[in-house]
């Protein structure tokens, strides 16, 4: 299956590389959801987070302060929203691990318009439910 995002790390496909290191990449999204829209990438293919380990999902998050501070210098952004889809359902379009990190910006309003009002109950019942199926950390 041919994946971009690989392409990317084997140097097949040009992108706007911010960052490299033995482990992961970090370019700029080509088409952002705001300007400064980045992605932090393992360099080894992996489809979803669940699929790594709790070192590579640790190693995969540790960059995401440095970028995201690095990103609020370079673009003036006011703050920023971090989001890692997994699937299709999920939105997840590329399907190699992937972190976004997107600057957001006061005068561009609040995007998260559409929230769900849950009930007490309903949550409690949810919560038990997602309890019962963790895994010992």
């Amino acid at each position: 299956m041919k994946c971009i995002f690989c392409d990317i790390v084997a140097g097949k496909q040009e992108a706007h590389l911010i960052y490299e290191d033995k482990t992961h990449i970090v370019i700029l999204d080509k088409y952002p959801i705001q300007w400064g829209h980045s992605l932090v990438i393992p360099r080894e293919h992996h489809e979803k987070i669940i699929d790594l380990s709790t070192d590579a999902v640790s190693s995969l998050f540790s960059k995401v302060p440095v970028v995201a501070r690095a990103l609020l210098k370079a673009t003036g952004a006011d703050g920023f929203n971090i989001g890692q889809n997994n699937g299709k359902a999920a939105n997840q379009i590329i399907p190699h691990v992937h972190v976004h990190i997107i600057p957001r910006y006061e005068k561009m309003g609040n995007p998260w318009k559409r929230r769900m009002i849950a009930k007490d109950e309903e949550l409690k019942e949810l919560a038990i439910r997602i309890r019962n199926f963790m895994e010992s950390i």
